[in-house]
Parts: C-alpha cells; sequence; structure tokens
C-alpha cells in the first residue's frame, strides 16, 4: 500500500486486511454484551413501566365509574329520603290540622254548651229573682218615691 502511495498511486478508499476481521468480531461482541445486557433490560423496564401505568389507567377508569355509580346511588337514596321525609312532613301537617279542627269543635262545642247553659241560669235566675220581687215591686217603689220627694204619696 505505502509502495502504491509512494509511487504516485491513489490511496485506496477502504482498505481490507486482517483487522477487519478483529474489528467485525469485537463489534459483535460489544453489540452482543449491549444487548443483553443494556438495551433488553432497558425495554423490559419500559414495557413493564407502561403496563403499569396502562393498569393504573384501568384501575382509575373502574374507580371512577365505581364513584360515579356510588355518587349516583347516594343521590337516588337521598331524593328517595327527601321525598319521604317531605311525605311524613306532609302526613304531620295534615293530622296536625285535622286534630286542631277537632280540638276546636270540641271546644266550641264545650263553650256553646257553657254559654247556654249559663243563659239558662240567667233565665232561671231572672224568673226567680222576678217571682220574689213583683210582689214586694209596689211596696219597693213606694219607698224609693217616699225617700226622694221627703214625703209620703198615697
Amino acid at each position: 500500500m505505502l509502495r502504491a502511495v509512494a509511487a504516485g498511486g491513489t490511496h485506496p478508499l477502504i482498505d481490507l486486511d486482517g483487522t477487519v476481521f478483529i474489528q467485525l468480531g469485537l463489534f459483535l461482541i460489544l453489540a452482543f454484551f449491549a444487548t443483553n445486557l443494556l438495551f433488553k433490560p432497558y425495554l423490559k423496564m419500559r414495557e413493564e413501566r407502561s403496563a403499569g401505568i396502562d393498569g393504573a389507567r384501568r384501575e382509575a377508569v373502574d374507580l371512577e365509574s365505581e364513584a360515579e355509580s356510588r355518587r349516583a346511588d347516594y343521590e337516588k337514596r337521598m331524593a328517595e329520603a327527601r321525598e319521604r321525609a317531605l311525605e311524613e312532613q306532609r302526613k304531620v301537617r295534615s293530622e296536625a290540622a285535622a286534630h286542631q279542627r277537632e280540638v276546636t269543635e270540641k271546644a266550641r262545642e264545650q263553650s256553646a254548651e257553657a254559654l247556654a247553659t249559663a243563659h239558662a241560669k240567667v233565665a232561671t235566675e231572672s224568673a226567680k229573682a222576678r217571682e220574689e220581687l213583683l210582689p214586694r215591686a209596689d211596696a219597693l217603689a213606694q219607698d224609693i218615691v217616699q225617700k226622694l220627694l221627703g214625703r209620703e204619696v198615697a
């Protein structure tokens, strides 16, 4: 090769000699070790990480759908409880109004009865007083006139 360059020849672009096989052997050994010690573990780790992320995403989606389902169930039960509470409130109000009407009616009846009894008693006592005072009315009138006039009237 040196002779070709010294003789004015061109230098070959690729010089193939015995070192090419050594370089090829070293490259294959390096490729083997790099593949087994570097690339395969790295790719395996990336695959595991990707699988873990995908699993976590699926689990998150499942948990989210479960949470949504529970929230919907909770809201449904709360709506039912509110409806039952409103119905119970209406029922209690209705019963209270009925009880109030009943008590008011009973009080009205008792007061009417007491008033009628009082009127009857007043009428009875008035009639009794008339019976007692009517015979003495003339005598009482005479006494009053005498006291007013200061003299005796015939």
